[in-house]
């Protein structure tokens, strides 16, 4: 490997990377908890079907996002084609276990006669899993299906960039929004009083809200972009040369 690249300072990000996950599993575990001891655990048949969808929201929509985007950083030196395999796997696997916690939340609402999508939860929340589904779909056709030129890939990126991070903060709105909604419903009396549930259930929302913090900060930061290695950028510098006309020895 090049000892430019071995000697590279990416500062702060390893352990801001560190600290996201930290904070994602902590977001998970107290959605466990909060589902199993305050709403009866989990079931697929029961009254307890409900709670699949919480928590799969959470890993699929929220962690397993967030780590999606966070590949090209933490992968700053493998190939590009096995980071976009690693990026396209995690973000099929998020939309696979949302896929089943939407499921679940339909199945019981029909079960329950309880209407669907009139609420600003559902609303936003099939709004931002839709987009998800295009973003991947346009996603694997743009970068992973040969035939789509250098200039194409390069005018669809920012847009992939940019709509892939607001989708994640979309999903933790959605979460935000779906955390109220159930603490209305479930303890409506109580809530104002602070009762423990109501305080589990706040801490996660915070917890949601500082992963999406701490990923955007990584996210938005020039320096910690990953370098382009030395095959791509002669790919790139042998693109303009032949589109413009350029040296590609010169700046």
């Amino acid at each position: 490997m090049d000892d430019s690249l071995t000697r590279e300072n990416t500062g702060l990000m390893p352990y801001l990377v560190a600290a996201s996950q930290v904070v994602g599993v902590a977001a998970l575990a107290v959605t466990g908890a909060w589902l199993s001891h305050y709403r009866g655990g989990f079931s697929w048949d029961g009254a307890e079907q409900f709670n699949v969808h919480p928590l799969c929201m959470v890993l699929g929509m929220v962690f397993l996002c967030g780590d999606a985007l966070l590949v090209f950083r933490v992968f700053r030196h493998e190939t590009k084609r096995a980071t976009k395999i690693l990026h396209g796997t995690l973000h099929i696997m998020a939309l696979i276990i949302s896929l089943v916690g939407i499921i679940a939340v339909f199945q019981f609402h029909k079960k329950k006669k309880i209407p669907d999508m009139y609420s600003l939860h559902s609303w936003v929340g099939i709004v931002t899993f839709s987009l998800y589904i295009m973003q991947w779909i346009l996603g694997f056709i743009m970068f992973f299906l040969p035939g789509v030129g250098y200039a194409l890939k390069s005018r669809f990126k920012p847009f992939h960039v940019f709509l892939g991070f607001s989708l994640l903060v979309s999903t933790i709105a959605t979460c935000l929004l779906g955390l109220t909604e159930k603490m209305l419903f479930s303890i409506p009396e109580e809530y104002s009083k602070l009762p423990p549930e109501g305080i589990l259930a706040n801490s996660l929302g915070l917890l949601l809200v500082t992963f999406g913090l701490v990923i955007g900060y990584i996210l938005t930061r020039e320096e910690w972009r990953r370098p382009p290695l030395p095959e791509e950028q002669a790919l790139s510098m042998d693109f303009k040369t032949l589109t413009q006309g350029d040296s590609p020895t010169e700046p």
